[in-house]
Parts: C-alpha cells; structure tokens; sequence
C-alpha cells in the first residue's frame, strides 16, 4: 500500500494534470487518466446519468489496452451501479464483476474485456446537459480496496470536480465575453446599415441574427412588414413563412400590432394565423418604435427566448437602429409630402401662372403631368385626424396596394384624406380600378377603425384639366358626407342628382323627401307593408296597373287595392305630371340618402 507521502505526492501531480486541461472532455479524460495512474487501475470512465431515459453514457474513456473493438457506451441503469452511486452518494465497489449477480451487463463485460474489480464513484459536477456524472474504474486483477485507498480516490475525485466547476464559470466567462464583443460589432453593423441608407429588409435580417429568433418590422406608415427568419422552422422556411404572410395574412397581422402598439409599451400578444387548414398560434412580443413621441412602427419577436441584461442592451440597440431608420422615413415623407400638397392646390386652386413653371417643379417631385391622369380622391372618417397623422399612415399603404394591382401612383396628403393620381395606360379599365378603390377602402378602414370615402374621378389631359376634376370629386365627397355614405362612390352612384344636391343644403333635401313620402317610409318600417315598394313600381310602369301588376306578379284588383290604401292613408297619388315627378324625385333621393336599391324612372 502507498505511504501517506507518496499520496500527498500523487495528489499534487493529479491537481497539475487535472488543471491543465484545455477543454471540459480533456479536464475529465486527464481525471480517468490519473486516477488509473496514481490509483492502480487499469482504465476508467466517466459516465453522465441520464434517468428520465433510463441510461448511463460513456462521456469519456481511458483504455491504454492496445485492442481496438467496439465497447458498450450506453448502459441500462438497471444493471449498472452508476444510479446507486447518485442516489446514496457513496461509492459502489465490486470486488469481483465475474461473480456479482447483482450487476449482470458488468459480469457479462467481465470477461469480454479481461477485468474483475470495479469502483463506481458518484460525481458532484455535471456535464454540459445538466446530467450527474460518475467515474468508473476498472482493474483486471482482483483488487482490494481498504478505506485509506477509498479516500485517496474520493480526494481524486473531489478534485476534479473542483476543476469542473472552474471550468464551467471560465466557459461562462468566456462566452459572456463572447456576447459583449458580439453584441458591440452588432451595434456598430446596426448603424452602419443604417447610416449607409441600407433597406429595411438588410437591418431586419441582422437583428434576426442579433437576437436569435425570427422578427417581424412593422411600419405604420406603410402599413406593411418585413420578414427575417421564420417562427416554425420544422413547419416552414424562411421562404415559406413570408409566403404565407404574402398570402393574405399580412394586413391583419400588422392591424393586430398597430393596436398592441397603440399605448407606446411593451406588450405580448398572440397571432392566430391559419396554415394548411388548420390554426396557427404564435407569441409575438411587441416592441414599438417612436420618432418624436408618435408610434411609427414596432419590432415583433417571435419565439423570442428572455436574456439578461446584454439580451435588453442588444434589443434597445436593435430598436434604436429601426427608430433612426423610421426617423430618416418620416421625415422625407413629410418634406415631399408638404411640397407635393402645395403644388397641387397651387394648379387645383388655379394659382399658376407659367404651365412650364409647374411642369417643371412637378418633374422634379416625379409627377408626369405631361402624361394623362386619372385623379381618385380618398376622404378619411372624420374620426382619424384626431387620432394620428393621417397622411402618414396611409399613404404607403396606397402605394403598396397599387403595386399589388400593377399601377403606378402618385400620393399627394390633402389634410383630410389623400388625392391619387393614376397614370391612364392602354387596356385599363372601369372594373380594375374599382377593384383597386374598394381594396384600398378595405384596407385604410383597418387603419382608421372607420369607412373611408373614395370617388374615382375623371381623366386630367393636361394642367388645366385638374380645377374641375377636383371640384366634380370633392363635390362628390361632400354628397356622401351629408347623406352618410362611405366606400367607393362616384357620379354612377347618384344618377342625376349629385349636382342638384350639390347646390342645396342636405337638410332641405331630407325634409323635401320626409315631406313626400316619408309617412310611407315610417309605416312601411313599422308594419312591415309593400307600399313604397308599390308605388315605385307603378311610377315606374307609367302609372299603368296592368304592366305594374304584371311586373309586380300581383293580381290588379291588389294592386288598385294598395294603391288606394296609399292615397287613404297618406294622401299620395300621381294623377297629374307634376306629382308624378315630384314623386319619382323623393323616390331617387330616398334612395341615394338611404342607400337602397329602389328604382325609378329617374336616372
């Protein structure tokens, strides 16, 4: 048996080996190692329990044995030692495996590799998953094992786990270390992408690696997002997952983040999207981004994993980078959007003098009034200028809708709403440019909580066109303003009357119509009765009660019934022309004021 000084000896030598070790396999495989030396055993391993799967894994091995075979490196705990070691915190020695019953795949072993005496030791470090360790070694001599060997391998292994421990915080430090520098060189690309006039969609693809989780860029002002990295990447790619946002669910995922963002605060939410049939649901972590107090945007992370106090610094430096990037935005929007807004009530207002004077300062903004013109004008709910900067919001969302529909726009702010210009190209027609003003209805009543008003007015050849275009579809506006109505309008909508309601007040066209057949209206609602519905009918067959029974597929013995019945009731019939078109009138304009689908002759 060694002397007490050689131990002391051989523990200083296994402190220098262990303590020389580079890495955490090394540190543990220079543990086995001297062990076996300073120990007398013949090899070693150190084994990490994993007991949820119930298995013992072979970390790392010391065999000197020159044969090269295959060895167990998985070990059922059932029969290994090494889950007693962990539960009783004491060693587990086996005098000989040859003859033990207890531990079958070691007697087993035994003699597939020439051994007999075993020591199982429990470790009180882990390795890199959290797992508890043991050391396992092995002599292929009967070896005795008396309490003063016992203990000269506990201090063995007391020191190992010592340097374990050591290791750990190095690795620790080191990668904190890691993080910072990384977290800094992220900082100084941030700004430089930034600075460097790079797009939004560079910036977004740093901070998806910055962060380490897919993100989403929000912009209010044009209503639309950026992409990086995908949420459910074993479900879909990068690719996939802008797809399906492209699909259809981009517009209400950006409505859902305007109103977490709506308070300026960090918020979490959860998007419902529907892929492959089925519901998808993602937390998303709102972020919002600020140029001068207002929300102009918001950073999304999805699936995002909390950090510590770099993770805050490297997302404050993240949401720094998109505010500057909103901030240079925002204020060349509202530059060329107050330029654009003069010029255009300059030629609308007729205050020009030289056609080639406006011409010019029209090219220099990129408006070719040289080319034909068709003018939409967009009316916001009154509601929204109380709410944010109008123009800012919407008006990307204009240019990216017209994108969509393959049309080339020009977006001038008008303080209450917006003046698009579409250059009129060969093949364009009424339908497509309906589709494209109902699309964009739909879109900006998600911005504003609100039904929007847009007219799509007539064709500017050239300057001087501009003044009654606007005139015609601002008096359109006004018209659906005082009957209440919202979505896409247009002269089509009203027959003939947009100008004479035009030139009268609204109240005296509602009282007009009130006065006319407003009690048919009244009794019609609370009785459920045809008469309003009779009586146009029969204004619209010439006040002839066959066709009208006929159209109407009614017996005329009912008709004349009805018709009396609104003569006794309500003092009404058409027996002269000037009734009769006093009528059709109240007829039309009940229609345009309630909006509904009623015809008559007018129109």
């Amino acid at each position: 048996m060694p002397s007490t000084i050689s131990q002391m000896h051989s523990l200083r030598a296994v402190a220098s080996r262990i303590n020389s070790g580079v890495d955490l396999p090394g540190l543990l495989f220079d543990l086995v190692k001297a062990a076996c030396d300073h120990g007398g055993w013949s090899m070693g391993s150190i084994m990490a329990v994993d007991a949820a799967q119930g298995y013992a894994h072979v970390f790392v091995r010391y065999d000197p044995s020159l044969l090269k075979r295959p060895l167990e490196d998985r070990w059922e705990l059932a029969t290994s030692p090494a889950l007693i070691a962990l539960q009783t915190g004491e060693p587990v020695y086996i005098p000989d495996a040859r003859a033990t019953d207890a531990f079958p795949g070691y007697r087993r072993e035994a003699y597939e590799r020439d051994y007999h005496s075993v020591l199982v030791m429990p470790l009180t470090s882990v390795d890199a998953d959290g797992r508890p360790m043991v050391l396992s070694l092995i002599s292929r001599a009967l070896k005795p094992l008396p309490s003063d060997d016992l203990a000269f391998m506990g201090m063995i292994v007391h020191l190992g786990a010592i340097a374990v421990e050591r290791e750990y915080r190095m690795l620790a430090e080191r990668r904190a270390a890691d993080e910072q520098r990384r977290a800094l060189h992220a900082q100084g690309g941030l700004l430089e992408v930034v600075l460097s006039g790079g797009s939004t969609e560079q910036l977004a693809a740093r901070l998806q690696e910055l962060l380490y989780c897919a993100v989403l860029v929000v912009d209010f002002g044009e209503n639309g997002l950026v992409a990086a990295g995908s949420p459910i990447p074993l479900i879909l790619d990068e690719k996939g997952w802008r797809d399906l946002l492209a699909a259809g669910h981009a517009d209400s995922v950006v409505a859902a983040v305007r109103q977490a963002a709506g308070r300026g605060e960090t918020k979490q939410i959860t998007l419902d999207l529907n892929h492959a049939g089925g519901g998808l649901k993602l937390t998303a972590a709102i972020e919002p981004l600020s140029v001068d107090g207002q929300t102009v945007g918001a950073l999304v992370l999805l699936d995002e994993e909390r950090g510590g106090d770099l993770h805050k610094l490297m997302l404050e430096s993240a949401k720094f980078a998109l505010s500057v990037q909103m901030m240079r935005s925002v204020i060349q929007f509202r530059f060329e959007a107050r330029t654009l807004t003069e010029l255009f009530f300059e030629i609308v207002e007729r205050r020009w003098r030289d056609p080639a004077d406006i011409a010019r300062r029209a090219r220099r903004l990129g408006l070719p009034l040289s080319r034909p013109l068709r003018m939409l004008v967009i009316d916001f709910p009154g509601a929204a200028s109380g709410e944010r900067d109008a123009s800012l919001d919407a008006h990307q969302s204009v240019l990216r809708l017209a994108r969509q529909h393959g049309l080339s726009s020009h977006v001038i702010a008008i303080g209450t709403g917006l003046v698009c210009l579409l250059p009129e190209q060969a093949g364009d027609n009424r339908d497509r440019l309906e589709r494209f003003a109902q699309r964009l209805a739909e879109s900006l009543r998600h911005v504003f909580n609100g039904d929007p008003i847009a007219v799509i007015g007539g064709i500017c050849l050239g300057i001087e066109d501009y003044s009654g275009e606007w005139e015609r579809a601002w008096r359109m506006v006004r018209i659906a303003r005082s009957f209440r109505r919202s979505g896409v309008v247009s002269a089509l909508d009203f027959g003939p009357l947009p100008m004479l309601i035009g030139a009268s007040d609204s109240a005296e066209v509602r009282a007009f119509v009130d006065g006319s057949i407003g009690m048919v209206v009244a009794h019609d609602r609370a009785q459920g009765t045809p008469y309003l519905e009779t009586l146009a009918a029969y204004l619209r067959a010439g006040c002839r009660s066959q066709p009208c029974a006929d159209a109407m597929g009614l017996h005329v013995t009912t008709l004349r019934y009805r018709l009396a019945r609104i003569e006794e009731l309500f003092g009404i019939n058409a027996d002269t022309p000037d009734r009769r078109f006093a009528l059709e009138l109240a007829l039309k304009m009940h229609g345009v004021i309630d909006g509904s689908a009623i015809q008559t002759p007018l129109g």
